[in-house]
């Protein structure tokens, strides 16, 4: 732990990078593992159990954005303190924030379950989807608080710096799914089959076992974090401010889930090719973000841990670093994508020309802007890790929903550029965000919030509340 600390302190800006980002990157990879495998065992059932389970991710993604903003300010908290030097608070923030993120989960994942046949209703499910997609959501909703304490687990560990022990649960439990899937899914000796349901059992097995090697390392404390049952008692001081603090990242992902499903409506105006385009397009796009995710959440737990330090300008030069090499990066990708456009949209549907002409179309596009994705990422992460979660959210709103949306409306319906409107509002969106966030960050206003010096006040009742813990 000194060893680490070291160095996202005082070592190389960009040795501890790369040390943070590889093993988040790989995770990020594996973690998209789950939905590749219950589409490839789900695909051996039929066109109507692919719908199914296409139609219950967006309303699972839009619950899971809810509770994320409090993974958000557990991550930012522990990351700070940890630069801080305040292991007591370390430990205080991580056992507030499970005990928080347990309790949102449930009552989330039971309202869910509860309301899941009137959304269902409500989304104009076909008949003969309608059983397996009501199966199929109602399990996810069961899992959902397993999926919430392990991402908690994931944000705090990536808050103190340790991202390996992720890595290494995710790749377990991934497999494990791949595993789990045909058994649930088609049955084997006298254990039934369930179809459609029986792909959300599998993530539910795996999702579970993840959350409790999590909480079993915390308790253990051997990486960073050490948690007691004791912590758990509410100290309400500390879960008002970590909900008040996590509130705009919840705003801020459920805007960015909004955003591509409104997108979606509109292409679909356009025909099934076209819909089929922007469909593969985006998968595309969602792949190749994976690595400027990864690097931006390593920006952000070392930009964290060096506010918390005191390090104000090694933070902003990390972001800086991160941001240029996300430029660098996408760049140079999008360009790649730019050359061998028909061959990746004809991985996906290899029989359709007409999809893979249109698709090609979009990602020539869409692709050589991509480099503004890592830009805007990276700075975000460091409005987020310094405590200016607002900032965040806003150019997320902003942009995802008041920006792209409207410009693709105007583009496709008012001018004569049809579909392609709706392609040209991806690229020109990405370099505004960009030049906005490179702008905002170099103003410099974010630098001057360290969460770390609280009010008199509320540091009184935390501390009081860890020594009634016995935490220190």
């Amino acid at each position: 732990m000194a060893d680490r600390r070291k160095l996202l302190l005082e070592g190389p800006i960009g040795a501890a990078l790369f040390r943070l980002a590889l093993p988040i990157m790989l995770g990020n990879l594996l973690q998209t593992g789950y939905q590749l495998t219950d589409a490839f065992w789900v695909g051996r059932l039929g066109a109507t159990a692919v719908a199914a389970v296409s139609i219950s991710f967006p309303v699972s993604f839009l619950v899971i954005a809810l509770g994320a903003g409090l993974a958000i300010a557990g991550a930012t908290l522990s990351a700070q303190y940890m630069g801080a030097g305040r292991q007591d608070m370390v430990n205080h923030v991580a056992a507030q924030t499970m005990m928080m993120v347990a309790l949102t989960s449930a009552i989330l994942g039971a309202a869910g379950y509860l309301l899941a046949p009137h959304l269902l209703r409500w989304m104009g499910v076909a008949p003969e989807v309608y059983d397996a997609a009501l199966g199929f959501m109602r399990v996810s909703f069961i899992g959902i608080i397993f999926v919430f304490l392990y991402a908690m687990f994931q944000a705090l560990m990536r808050g103190v710096g340790q991202t390996r022990v992720p890595l290494m649960i995710v790749l377990g439990t991934v497999v494990l799914n791949f595993v789990l899937d045909p058994v649930f899914i088609f049955g084997w000796g006298p254990l039934p089959g369930y179809g459609v349901m029986g792909a959300a059992l599998a993530t539910l097995a795996t999702q579970g076992l993840a959350a409790l090697l999590g909480l079993v390392i915390f308790l253990r404390g051997r990486h960073g974090i050490q948690l007691t049952w004791r912590g758990f008692k509410p100290d309400l001081p500390y879960v008002k401010r970590a909900f008040m603090l996590g509130l705009p990242g919840s705003i801020e992902l459920a805007s960015r889930g909004l955003g591509p499903m409104a997108m979606s409506f509109l292409a679909a105006g356009f025909g099934t090719v076209t819909l089929a385009a922007y469909g593969v397009g985006t998968n595309i796009l969602q792949f190749i973000t994976i690595p400027a995710m990864g690097l931006s959440q390593a920006v952000s737990a070392l930009v964290g841990q060096n506010m918390g330090a005191g390090n104000v300008e090694r933070a902003a030069r990390t972001a800086t670093l991160g941001g240029v090499v996300g430029l660098a990066v996408l760049t140079l990708v999008g360009g790649t994508a730019f050359v061998f456009a028909e061959h990746l949209i004809a991985f996906f549907v290899p029989a359709d020309p007409n999809v893979i002409a249109e698709g090609a179309r979009f990602v020539r596009i869409m692709c050589l802007a991509w480099g503004g994705i890592g830009v805007q990422l990276c700075a975000v992460s460091a409005f987020r890790a310094s405590g200016n979660m607002v900032i965040a959210m806003a150019i997320a709103v902003v942009f995802q929903l008041f920006v792209q949306f409207p410009l693709a409306y105007g583009l496709a319906r008012g001018t004569g550029l049809a579909e392609t409107g709706i392609w040209w509002s991806f690229p020109i969106t990405s370099v505004m965000a960009a030049i906005t966030s490179a702008l905002w960050f170099a103003q410099g206003g974010w630098k001057k919030t360290r969460l770390t010096e609280e009010k008199k006040q509320v540091v009184e009742v935390t501390d009081e509340a860890i020594m009634e813990e016995g935490i220190r």
